[in-house]
């Protein structure tokens, strides 16, 4: 079992190093000022999310052209649904807090 574990650790490392070589985007987040508020926020997220897409179409398109290795495409589309499902999340949020704010007495 540890060492079913370990492989797995170990193709993982791989996958994200190739990814790393191929587009060095993935390597770490960007380093960016603080958001001035609520806005900049989601306007940051959402460009965060497109170009999770964006990067996840490139490497689908080289796996397609066989010049990239299946890991790298299943890492790359997995990376852009986690973004696109936090964004949702957030936008379900905010549309919960403005209902209930707006149903509050005044």
């Amino acid at each position: 079992m540890v060492n079913s574990i370990t492989n797995a650790l170990n193709a993982y490392q791989q996958a994200l190093g190739r990814i790393n070589g191929q587009t060095g985007q993935i390597a770490a987040p960007e380093q960016t000022k603080p958001a001035a508020g609520f806005g900049e926020m989601v306007r940051s997220a959402i460009e965060n999310t497109v170009d999770a897409q964006n990067q996840a179409e490139k490497v689908t398109i080289a796996g397609i052209q066989g010049k990239a290795d299946i890991q790298d495409v299943v890492l790359a589309v997995a990376n852009a649904e986690t973004a696109l499902e936090t964004v949702v999340a957030v936008r379900d949020t905010a549309i919960k807090a403005y209902n209930t704010i707006m149903q509050m007495p005044m």
